[in-house]
């Protein structure tokens, strides 16, 4: 989802305390009442400076405040309306992707066991050997419930096909071989991968103890060849 920056400036009232006795004294100590100058010198010059100086001090700090107080609510605001803008919704609708499947299809079973069946065949170029591709794919248990997308990330997954660099199901899903036709960009293919052409027996994705992936799991994959990635280098 799209995440907004909001800088808030919150009040400083230490910085109310600087005193500065020549730029005071070039000012006009502003009242409501016009006698408020005599009201506050009442007694000896050393008591009227200290009054004097004292009520600039309370204009000051609250004139600061209410603006400090004004720019607190204006970020607040602008926070809110971002919230609910079209980046949000979209970001949601993402989400949402990643949990649906494609259309189903009649999967067709080669001899390692490896299921496949296209969506849609692309226009594009054949997946090439040893290349790096960009794809975004759903990956999903058996029972269907997702447990790793692209689409959530918002991005395609850069990968390099066919020398071992991913699960044996995908170099061969997306590759071709051994019966299963390569993959051309602008396609959509489901696979249903075996464990043996997965992780095999044991867990996989392991981070302190907790595991994305059991062993002996079977997986389903709906793979969308986005292209071939630019930054290959020409042979």
């Amino acid at each position: 989802m799209a995440v907004s920056v909001l800088n808030v400036k919150t009040p400083n009232l230490h910085s109310l305390q600087s005193f500065n006795r020549k730029s005071f004294f070039s000012t006009k100590l502003t009242s409501s009442s016009p006698n408020s100058l005599s009201s506050l010198c009442s007694g000896s010059s050393r008591a009227c400076f200290s009054n004097v100086v004292n009520a600039k001090l309370s204009i000051t700090s609250n004139s600061a405040i209410k603006n400090r107080v004004f720019d607190v609510g204006v970020g607040i605001l602008a926070a809110s309306v971002l919230a609910f803008s079209p980046l949000d919704a979209d970001a949601t609708r993402i989400e949402y992707y990643a949990t649906v499947g494609e259309p189903l299809c009649e999967l067709n079973f080669v001899r390692s066991g490896l299921g496949y069946c296209d969506v849609s065949v692309g226009p594009g170029a054949e997946a090439p050997y040893a290349e790096l591709i960009d794809v975004h794919y759903t990956a999903r248990f058996g029972d269907g419930t997702v447990f790793d997308s692209s689409y959530k990330r918002a991005r395609p997954l850069t990968m390099r096909i066919g020398v071992g660099k991913v699960i044996k199901g995908l170099d061969q899903g997306i590759l071709g071989g051994e019966g299963v036709p390569p993959m051309h960009v602008g396609g959509k293919r489901k696979l249903h991968i075996p464990p043996e052409l997965a992780y095999g027996p044991e867990p996989a994705g392991c981070f302190s103890g907790d595991c994305n992936v059991p062993g002996n799991a079977t997986l389903l994959y709906d793979i969308n060849f986005v292209g071939i990635y630019s930054g290959n280098r020409s042979k």
